[in-house]
């Protein structure tokens, strides 16, 4: 049975769907249907139960997936000890950044990844940590770097570094000789957040429920789908936010914002590693998690 066929028909099997199979492995809905028709007439039976609202499984359909994975899996294992046969580490690598690690952890990494393995061809996507799960549970991406800890069973997870987050305001918005506010004093002010899904939010909103502060009470007068708007509605005095301290240094150096504790609470969180638990994880992957991990591993920084 042909490895492509095989991969398709567990994707429409797990999609219930062919035109959601289709969008997932980049190809049209035609295609999909001439691999699945074909594999049908290879082993001589219907392998699906189609009407017009879904696709299920017929018994046949059944039995090849429970052997359809192991196939895919054992093929994705021979091609990776093969490859790592050779002694110059090449291949691709997909990566899913969350977006504060992939605009200001990243970079300093990869350059110095990329100059240790430049036959590695590295593909980034930054969005936030709900569509990097997404993603690979679909194999979209590799391996995902993200914000927030999640608890799924599909998913393997591992803290790699610490991040503090801060408030940050205007110079011309808060005191500058002011190096904290209360929780009261928050309240009252325009706060600027991330979207819902960003691993920022719910890092903040975490904290913020153990103090039994829910973010209906939040001034909240502006939703941006990035670190770097906030930072320019920040400096715009149209509010104030909750941000990685990793993410301002250049604005702190030029004295264009200011950062402040909040006297009731610490806002400390872990970046994670996230990959498929029963996905064979590439030699690129591989490697990428093991030197990223040695960077970040003795003062809970990265090491570049």
């Amino acid at each position: 049975m042909n490895y492509e066929k095989l991969k398709t028909f567990i994707v429409v099997a797990e999609k219930k769907s062919f035109s959601e199979a289709a969008k997932r492995l980049f190809v049209t809905q035609p295609t999909i249907t001439a691999q699945i028709k074909a594999l049908e007439e290879e082993l001589n039976t219907k392998l699906f139960e189609r009407t017009t609202q879904k696709v299920s499984l017929t018994q046949s359909g059944f039995i090849l997936m429970n052997h359809a994975k192991e196939i895919v899996r054992l093929n994705d294992t021979a091609r990776k000890e093969i490859t790592e046969i050779d002694n110059i580490v090449h291949g691709e690598l997909s990566i899913g950044c969350s977006f504060t690690i992939g605009e200001y952890i990243m970079p300093e990494f990869l350059k110095k990844f990329k100059d240790m393995y430049p036959l590695i061809q590295i593909k980034v996507d930054i969005t936030n940590s709900n569509n990097i799960i997404s993603n690979i549970k679909d194999q979209r991406v590799d391996v995902g770097l993200i914000e927030t800890p999640i608890d799924d069973s599909e998913i393997v997870i591992e803290s790699f570094l610490e991040d503090e987050l801060i408030l940050i305001a205007s110079p011309l918005s808060l005191p500058s000789e002011k190096l904290s506010i209360s929780m009261n004093e928050l309240k009252a002010l325009p706060l600027i957040v991330r979207e819902k899904g960003s691993g920022t939010r719910a890092v903040v909103n975490q904290y913020l429920n153990q103090l039994n502060v829910k973010e209906e009470e939040l001034n909240i007068v502006m939703e941006l789908g990035s670190t770097e708007a906030i930072k320019a509605a920040v400096e715009a005095k149209l509010g104030v936010s909750i941000t990685s301290k990793s993410a301002i240094k250049k604005e702190q150096k030029l004295h264009l914002l200011t950062a402040y504790k909040i006297k009731e609470v610490s806002f400390y969180r872990f970046f994670y590693t996230v990959y498929g638990k029963k996905q064979v994880l590439k030699s690129t992957a591989e490697l990428f998690i093991e030197e990223l991990y040695k960077m970040t591993k003795k003062k809970g920084e990265l090491q570049l």
